[in-house]
């Protein structure tokens, strides 16, 4: 690791540990040459994500974009924004956990979204499957409000 005070390359690490929630390690750093410490973070290397639209296109995964998209479907609910962040946060790391570098929305990205929603708001869910699911008529959401229903 190069010293950012002297530019020298040897170094020893005097401390080392897990920081950020258990997403890095900070580890302290004395230099040889010039003696002074300094602070660096591991992390570990995330495989860049490209999702498959339904068109076929591909573009990257944009963790803001999909939580535009449940904030949509959760206006005007009982919804606090940490919710919202909290259900991206957990579909972003479901799709890393699949290991694969691309991912299909109509596959796993609004299939995981409308999993998080039925748990949590039914309203939303309805909200999120009419556009999702494409809906062409009130029949469309009668029969996803009985389905839902008959899960309940």
């Amino acid at each position: 690791m190069r010293c950012p005070y002297c530019s020298a390359l040897e170094d020893k690490v005097v401390d080392s540990r897990s920081s950020k929630e258990g997403t890095a390690i900070r580890r302290r750093r004395e230099c040889f040459s010039c003696g002074r410490r300094f602070t660096t973070y591991e992390y570990i290397e995330n495989i860049p994500l490209t999702v498959i639209k339904t068109d076929g296109r591909r573009e990257p995964f944009d963790k803001n974009k999909l939580m535009d998209k449940i904030r949509l479907a959760c206006i005007k609910r009982p919804i606090s924004t940490t919710q919202i962040e909290e259900i991206t946060d957990r579909i972003e790391d479901r799709l890393i956990g699949l290991g694969e570098r691309e991912v299909e929305t109509k596959k796993h990205i609004g299939e995981l979204v409308m999993q998080e929603l039925k748990d949590l708001d039914d309203v939303a869910y309805v909200r999120f499957a009419s556009v999702y699911r494409q809906f062409k008529d009130l029949s469309d959401f009668e029969r996803e409000l009985r389905q839902l229903e008959s899960t309940a």
